[in-house]
């Protein structure tokens, strides 16, 4: 409890630096002066950077499997080998179409998306583990042979 209350008094005490001034009142609690105006709420989602599931992938072979998303599933975004948000809602339209993945276009690497891989794998790339929704090594092996099967696509 008392690391959580010295973060907030923290910040509180940042923010009254950040606007320009800083008046204590009590125990350690930063107020801005009347005559500056607060500064605008900001989302997690405005600052947070876009989640990267490479699966073990290297940015090259990651970047080979952009190249096939977006010659066949709509991936409109960077051959960067960062297999981000975008990445992956284009892979999970795939999975959706072919793989039995019944989850939301969110781009997000759950379990349903990972079952959905995997069902994929073992169909193309000798994947034989359990359709169980964890990345373990044999995933992530397999998801390797299916980056290189994607080469020619760049």
């Amino acid at each position: 409890m008392r690391t959580l209350t010295r973060t907030l008094v923290g910040l509180g005490a940042a923010a009254g630096i950040a606007a320009g001034t800083l008046a204590t009142t009590g125990a350690g609690v930063a107020t801005a002066a009347p005559d500056v105006k607060p500064a605008a709420a900001v989302s997690v989602k405005d600052v947070a950077p876009l989640a990267v599931v490479n699966l073990g992938l290297s940015k090259r072979e990651a970047g080979w499997v952009q190249c096939w998303l977006h010659d066949y599933w709509g991936y409109n975004g960077a051959i960067d080998g960062q297999l981000g948000t975008n990445s992956w809602k284009s892979m999970q339209r795939n999975l959706k179409a072919h793989w039995g993945y019944t989850g939301a276009i969110d781009g997000i690497v759950g379990s349903g998306t990972i079952k959905g891989l995997q069902r994929s794998l073992k169909a193309h790339q000798d994947y034989n583990g359990p359709i169980d929704g964890i990345a373990g090594s044999g995933t992530k092996a397999a998801f390797k042979r299916f980056a290189a099967d994607s080469r020619p696509y760049c």
